[in-house]
């Protein structure tokens, strides 16, 4: 009695290496489709035109593209992280690149990964911040100076965003935009902690304090 066996272990792998990839993309792309969806409603409620919603819309899609950049896999099963340092200087690059900004924004953060969706969340956070002191702040003069540095403090992780040098800070300004509102709901929301304003007279001193815990995802 004769048979023939076929090794088809390759194959069964590779099929099985196509269903994982291509349910990884499914799954991004939805991902990517919901927070566009969700930022296009966000941002038409608050526009005042059509150019200044693209213009908007633009900008905080091309934030977030920018963190999904730098997330890359992690070794074995680990998922998904960027470094915290790298992620800051990618979205604070195009603030630094003129000749009038040159070397004026400084980031000094610990060496750590931040999660997938807690990049995104940064990313957000960061765009808001910068466009903000860029219309009102450090970033809106050449003699304006932006220092981003992170200290742990127990379970949680405190980024200090600290403008000096900017147009003089008189009283508390307003904080009822619907950028502003963004950001807080997003910091609470997906990465359980807050912001705080101290509004000194040489800039504005912004924490945004996060769960270590929710960095991680």
């Amino acid at each position: 009695m004769f048979g023939i066996f076929l090794d088809v272990t390759g194959r069964k792998q590779a099929e099985e290496g196509s269903e994982l990839l291509a349910g990884e993309m499914s799954h991004r792309v939805k991902n990517l489709l919901s927070i566009a969806t969700g930022l296009t409603h966000l941002t038409g409620r608050s526009a005042a035109s059509a150019e200044q919603m693209t213009k908007v819309l633009t900008e905080r899609l091309t934030a977030l593209g920018r963190a999904h950049d730098v997330v890359r896999p992690l070794p074995g099963e680990q998922g998904k992280a960027a470094l915290l340092g790298d992620l800051l200087s990618v979205l604070l690059a195009p603030y630094d690149e003129a000749e009038a900004f040159s070397h004026r924004i400084r980031v000094a953060v610990p060496r750590m990964g931040v999660g997938q969706h807690a990049a995104m969340t940064l990313a957000m956070v960061i765009h808001e911040l910068a466009t903000n002191s860029v219309k009102y702040g450090a970033l809106s003069c050449a003699e304006g100076c932006l220092d981003v540095s992170c200290h742990a403090d127990g379970d949680n992780l405190d980024l200090v965003w600290a403008e000096t040098g900017g147009p003089a800070v008189s009283g508390s300004p307003e904080l009822g935009g619907f950028g502003s509102g963004l950001i807080s709901r997003s910091v609470e929301g997906q990465l359980g902690g807050r912001l705080s304003y101290d509004w000194q007279s040489s800039g504005a001193v912004i924490t945004v304090r996060m769960q270590l815990s929710r960095l991680a995802h």
